[in-house]
Formats: C-alpha cells, structure tokens, sequence
C-alpha cells in the first residue's frame, strides 16, 4: 500500500443518471418522480443549435420550480469547442437556484479544460455569493481525453464524477463503429470456428476506474444506444459494475430500473459480504490472518472486497 491513502469519492447513490434535454420541459417534472438517483438536465447534443438559449431558460426555471427530492441535480453544459458554455455557466449560475448541485462538462480533454470552467464557476460565485459550491462531473470521449484521463481525475476538488461518453470517443478514436456501447458486430476472436463477441470498451473503462479511484472521483458507465435491448444494457451494466463502476446512465426511463438493480448489491451478496467479515473478526480473535468461508481462503483483502459491497448496499439503504 502506498504511503499516500487512496481517497474516498463522495458517498451519494449514483447507480443511474437519467438524462434529458433542455429543449424538453415537459418531461421535467415526470424525470423529478423517477428512481435515477441522479438527473442530468441537458444544453449539449440533444439540443439543436436554435433551441439552447431557450432550453437554457427551461432548465433555469425547473430548478428552482420543481421538487427534485433527494436526487443528485446536475446540467450538462456545452463543450469549451462552442460558443455556448460561456452563457450556460455564466446564466445557470447567475439565475438558477442553489438546488443545483453540479456542472456535467462534455468532451474534456485535458485538466486545463476543468481548470478553465472551473475559474469561471469561482469567478461566478463569488461574485454572486452563491453558498454552495457547484460540483462538476466530466465526460471522457475523445483519445486526449483517455490519454490524459488521470490528470483530469486530479484537475479540481470540484470534481466528483466522470463517464465514458462512448459515440464521441469511438468517432475520436476513428473506431469503424456506429454503436452506442455494447458489443460491436465485428469485434469478435474465433475459436474452433466459433465466435466470441468481448468488450472494445473494456479497457477504456479501467482506466477510467483506475484514475478515478486514485483520486476520489465516481467512475460511472455512460451510455447504450440500444433502448430496446434490455438484456444488453443489462450485460453492459454488469461488466462495468464488476470493472468497480458505481452506476450506469439511461437515456430513456425503461434503462433505469434495470441500472438500479444491477448496481445494488443483491441481498444475497451482502449477506455473503457481512458473513466474511464476521468470518475475518472471529480469525483475528484467534491470532490469524486468515481463515475459509464456504470453502474458500478468505483474508485482509477479501475483508476489503466485502466491505465495498456492505458500504453500499448502506448508502443506498440510507438515501
């Protein structure tokens, strides 16, 4: 272990974040009764050039007009690449109530980008003595972005969250893909001439993991196209929360349900998880470091691995 303790990330449920646009109001309030534990309100790609000055008023207006509960509020704004981003902070954090709680900033590709959005948020507050602080959540989708995914996780204290925005980056990376996560039609290896599809955003998705543990930022799964294939969304939701993933974005309502209960632990892993660590006190009572459960050695690690999925399951109990 190294001498410099691993952070903890912010402790809020965040298994799923419904996404939508701003061009949309009335969805709002419907978005505002659902299960995603947190609501993203978007400025960005599904808001067409004409729309965003008003979209931006729509977003304004809900929320301070809506009940949001106890859900996670945040609004995805423009990229730093046009003209947009400046007016979205600069109105959101004039104008909109202090209900809202953090600034999704797409498409970033360095820390310098976190930096400049986060001078202005300062500049902003400040200036309108705002008395709680905005958080940001990032999206990584280009090759910058992967490549210089760790200095972003490290880029402000501001910084909470960050996602894989798998279109953009597929299109930076020059993948020959149209889809929106998933697996991809001819990413397969052969096999006694069978084939077996794997995962060509696997190893994007760790190092996002990686950088974001190592500096207290949620690592969350961003997209899948697919809104009509549950079972897929389902199998992609269950690769990244074994890769240490803590929630999934929906982008329809159906996904949410399905992200909510892959990224709660089941009542059957926690039972398990409380029962190594009754397991690990009852060696540690007996001078050893290790012992079996269910047949298989168990030790200080395995108590770390269980204490993931016992913090979780509280936080969520808890919200």
């Amino acid at each position: 272990m190294s001498f410099r303790i691993q952070p903890a990330p912010v402790a809020r449920p965040n298994r799923c974040q419904l996404f939508g646009p701003g061009s949309r109001p009335a969805i709002f309030e419907k978005m505002a009764a659902g299960a995603a534990d947190v609501i993203n309100l978007d400025l960005e790609d599904s808001v067409a050039p004409d729309d965003k000055a008003q979209a931006r008023k729509n977003i304004i207006e809900a929320i301070g007009d809506i009940d949001w509960g106890g859900k996670t509020l945040s609004v995805r704004i423009n990229g730093l690449d046009t003209p947009y981003w400046y007016r979205d902070v600069v109105d959101l954090l004039e104008n909109a109530s202090d209900r809202l709680d953090q600034i999704m900033i797409p498409k970033v590709g360095c820390a310098a980008d976190v930096y400049a959005v986060d001078a202005l948020v300062t500049a902003v507050e400040r200036a309108k003595g705002r008395i709680r602080p905005i958080s940001f959540e990032v999206i990584i989708e280009s090759a910058a972005g992967i490549a210089h995914v760790e200095e972003i996780a490290a880029a402000s204290p501001r910084l909470q969250a960050m996602s894989l925005g798998a279109a953009d980056f597929a299109a930076s990376m020059g993948m020959a893909t149209t889809g929106i996560g998933g697996t991809q039609e001819n990413y397969y290896m052969l096999r006694e001439g069978q084939k077996y599809w794997s995962d060509p955003w696997h190893w994007a998705q760790t190092a996002i993991v990686a950088a974001c543990r190592t500096h207290g930022v949620l690592p969350v799964d961003g997209p899948f196209g697919d809104f009509s294939d549950d079972e897929g969304f389902r199998a992609q939701a269950l690769r990244s929360a074994t890769l240490g993933m803590v929630g999934k974005w929906a982008i329809h309502p159906k996904q949410v349900a399905i992200a909510n209960e892959v990224f709660t632990p089941s009542a059957e892993a926690v039972a398990d998880a409380r029962a190594i660590l009754a397991a690990m006190e009852e060696a540690k009572k007996a001078g050893a470091g290790a012992t079996t459960y269910k047949g298989k050695l168990i030790d200080i690690a395995s108590m770390k691995q269980a204490e993931v999925i016992v913090r979780q399951f509280e936080l969520i109990a808890g919200n």
